[in-house]
């Protein structure tokens, strides 16, 4: 082999090797099948932080109850204190009008000589004495007195204010206890709305893998793991030169956005009876089908090729389905009929997000992995968000 040849040889080697590394894997039923496992484990998973978040809950309710229990008592206690407080200053005003009356009592009879004539009338000089002495003691009794209850109100006013600062450490103690249980069950809200979740993300992912397993058993008799889904007849997503509309008519009655302090993933179209046929918007397959859920009801999810890119079509309020998972449409296929009025809530039904018959029609950009995450929702190719447009035939094309 010449050198030259050589060269050229080495030379296809480096242009093909990127293409080939950046080839993208295609899925296997293996893979399939460890989604669904996964989403299996995260549910079990969930409903262990859940309950590890209740128990948490519990522990703090308990306390914060000590808490508000010692708040009580601190309250009640300072409640005596101020009584006992009010009780001295009353002895005091008492005594204080004694010693008042006590010393003008003493200071008249000083200055009518009383004084002297009661101290010089003792027969004895111990009766002197004590004369003197009695009228010392009742002066020095009040004084003493004035102020082993000045002494009682100090000590009382600096138990009140101790008291003061336990209760307001306990008030902020309960309020840390309220917030820490509060976020406990939001957590406790954002698990449980997350498992709720789950049971249809396993569905779905269950059903998909027992949908393309059948279909490989069926036209090429292998179901290993290993085996390619697009090898399989019939897998095959088809692909779309454009877009249709999913109704022969209708009338946009909400847009995609914010929406009563939440998002709205899709554009509402009324304007048609419940019972009125739902066609796919774009050949595809079907990935997705929930039955009966809280918000949506019955939702349907197909994956579609148009220009080349691949988009999540998803059809919610559903009356009916009439497709199964794993099935392939075409844009003359009737995928199910409008609902949203019987299966309302509000009118005896399932469906909690639907006050009226209508369809919630929406597009985002690849595969439909379970979740419509709001940054891949495009405005359905073909209408304009805008509340009241107008369509009165499937190839009605805005824009």
């Amino acid at each position: 082999m010449s050198k030259k040849t050589i060269q050229i040889g080495l030379l296809f080697a480096l242009l093909i090797m990127p293409l080939i590394s950046v080839t993208a894997k295609e899925e296997t039923l293996g893979d399939l099948r460890k989604k669904y496992e996964a989403l299996l484990q995260e549910q079990r998973d969930n409903e262990a932080k859940s309950e590890a978040a209740k128990k948490e809950a519990e522990a703090k309710e308990r306390a914060k109850q000590a808490a508000e229990e010692k708040l009580t008592q601190a309250k009640k206690d300072e409640a005596d204190a101020q009584a006992k407080i009010d009780e001295s200053n009353v002895k005091i005003e008492e005594l204080k009008q004694k010693a008042e009356n006590t010393l003008k009592y003493l200071q008249q009879i000083k200055s009518q000589n009383a004084y002297v004539e009661y101290v010089s009338s003792a027969s004895t000089m111990t009766d002197l004495i004590n004369r003197i002495a009695g009228i010392e003691f009742i002066t020095k009794s009040i004084q003493e007195t004035l102020k082993s209850l000045e002494e009682e109100i100090k000590v009382n006013e600096k138990l009140k204010l101790e008291l003061q600062e336990k209760q307001k450490a306990l008030d902020s103690e309960i309020k840390n206890y309220q917030a820490s249980i509060q976020k406990i069950h939001e957590n406790i809200e954002e698990y449980d709305k997350f498992a709720l979740g789950l049971p249809q993300k396993i569905q779905v992912a269950k059903d998909l893998y027992e949908a393309e397993k059948k279909t490989c058993q069926d036209t090429i008799g292998k179901t290993s793991d290993d085996v390619v889904i697009s090898t399989c007849t019939n897998t095959q997503i088809p692909h779309n030169s454009g877009w249709l509309k999913p109704l022969n008519r209708g009338v946009i009655t909400s847009e995609i956005g914010s929406r009563w302090g939440d998002y709205h993933n899709a554009l509402d179209i009324g304007g048609n009876a419940e019972g009125t046929p739902i066609y796919a918007a774009a050949a595809g397959k079907v990935t997705g089908k929930i039955s009966r859920y809280r918000c949506g009801g019955n939702m349907l999810y197909i994956d579609v090729v148009v220009g080349g890119q691949t988009y999540t079509t998803y059809y919610y309020h559903l009356l009916k389905f009439n497709v199964n998972v794993g099935d392939i449409v075409t844009q003359s296929t009737i995928i199910g009929w409008v609902g949203g009025g019987s299966t309302s809530t509000a009118n005896g039904g399932y469906d909690g997000c639907t006050f009226g018959a209508h369809l919630h029609f929406g597009v985002a950009r690849g595969r439909f992995t379970g979740t419509i995450s709001r940054s891949n929702v495009i405005t359905p190719p073909g209408f304009p968000n805008q509340y009241g447009w107008r369509f009165n035939s499937r190839t009605d094309y805005y824009g």
